[in-house]
């Protein structure tokens, strides 16, 4: 439906209005449950799908009806060979962004949904509501992050996101390195509030570039299906991280910026090894 420097835009709103819309489920999904308990929410759940349901025959795209007649099987294989030839082969550079938004994925995903419960709870010892501000404030942090990339639009140019990425490595650094100070736990939280916030938001500008750029070199014909491998692939990233730092984190809860100052460090060096790659692109 976009092309250009509104894809960009497009996907900056599509993240804002995701990030708005997890923030009030959380408070206004408590709020119903302790006021009304859980069956009038889930049947307040059934509706909303219908609706949902009923607004969506409302969108109307132009579609093209495919000329092949030979099964469903055929069709899956077909269009699964020219999308991974159009990634692997015409359009290399795409995998290369693709690889590098995956491990990007592997790592935020990691350290965010598994580190921030971990240390707020179990390592600082805090309770739920701490936590619970944690979390309402990422939801903020992925807003500001998705207005900041709608308003970058034909400002911020490609080879600008290693940088990017290298700041997003760097706000883990001081994250570890406050446990190495003789602080107290308000203090510790506050840093690391402000380290995964400041994560969350460069994650989100990081994202939404990446992922219009990788929309503007695909053809209209091939969109939803690299886009499908696409979600597919980075999302495997997500529990193999999510694995992977829990068994970090669990090991080294005495010392846990042995987890954080590493991880914040491999992230500034992908980051900075990409510039080559972010200069092709921007030509």
């Amino acid at each position: 439906m976009q092309s250009g420097d509104n894809i960009i835009k497009g996907n900056a709103i599509v993240n804002q209005v995701a990030a708005v819309a997890a923030l009030i489920a959380l408070i206004l999904g408590s709020v119903l449950y302790v006021t009304f308990g859980l069956k009038p929410v889930m049947y307040a759940s059934i509706i909303c799908f219908f609706i949902t349901a009923l607004f969506e025959c409302f969108i109307k795209l132009e579609y093209k009806r495919s000329d092949m007649h030979k099964g469903i099987l055929h069709t899956v294989k077909y269009d699964f060979y020219i999308s991974i030839r159009f990634i692997c082969k015409e359009q290399p550079n795409i995998l290369k962004v693709l690889l590098l938004a995956t491990l990007v994925n592997f790592f935020v995903i990691g350290t965010v949904m598994v580190g921030l419960p971990y240390i707020v709870r179990t390592i600082l010892g805090l309770n739920a509501g701490y936590y619970g501000a944690a979390e309402s404030m990422l939801g903020v942090a992925a807003i500001i992050g998705s207005i900041a990339a709608g308003l970058l639009t034909g400002k911020l140019k490609m080879d600008i996101l290693p940088i990017i990425l290298a700041i997003l490595g760097a706000f883990l650094v001081p994250a570890g390195i406050i446990f190495l100070l003789p602080t107290d736990t308000i203090i510790r939280y506050i840093i690391n509030i402000i380290a995964f916030c400041g994560m969350q938001m460069t994650a989100c500008i990081f994202s939404i570039f990446a992922l219009s750029y990788i929309q503007q070199r695909t053809p209209n014909s091939l969109i939803g299906k690299v886009m499908s491998y696409i979600s597919t692939i980075t999302m495997c990233a997500q529990p193999i991280g999510q694995t992977l730092y829990g068994l970090l984190f669990d090991s080294f809860t005495d010392s846990v910026y042995l987890v954080l100052i590493p991880t914040g460090i491999i992230v500034c060096v992908i980051g900075l090894s990409a510039r080559g790659l972010f200069r092709k692109l921007d030509r």
